[in-house]
């Protein structure tokens, strides 16, 4: 799936406008890419997580003389996919998701009526004198 499907699935699920879809697609990629690149980690529960590594200057071994080479420090992206979205990858289904339900109009409470019990009769004790 490319960029364009994407945003017209998008676009679909949400009953919003392809071009609307696209933009808003192109924001969120814009936004995470400008916050890991200032060097905060970016993390969205249950899909995954984005920060930047830098790494250290060291040296390696070329495969195929065995010749030692120096390799440059560098900067890289690196993407952790997190586990709600490793486990749907694994199994193959797509995880349950919790639908946002509208808010229903407020149903009135049913008043019950009370049943009115008659009190407990005394018996007045005649008193002697």
């Amino acid at each position: 799936m490319n960029r364009s499907e994407l945003a017209k699935a998008y676009a679909e699920r949400n009953d919003i406008t392809p071009r609307q879809a696209k933009e808003t697609i192109e924001s969120l990629v814009d936004l995470i890419t400008e916050t890991v690149s200032a060097g905060e980690d970016v993390a969205i529960s249950g899909f995954a997580k984005f920060r930047r590594v830098d790494r250290p200057a060291r040296m390696g071994r070329n495969p195929a003389t065995g010749a030692p080479v120096k390799i440059k420090a560098k900067r890289v992206a690196k993407i952790t996919p997190l586990k709600a979205f490793k486990d749907a990858v694994i199994s193959g289904k797509a995880p349950k998701k919790v639908a946002a339900k509208k808010a229903a109009p407020a149903k009135k409470a049913v008043a019950k009526k009370a049943v009115a019990k008659k009190a407990p009769v005394k018996k007045a004790v005649a008193k002697k004198k």
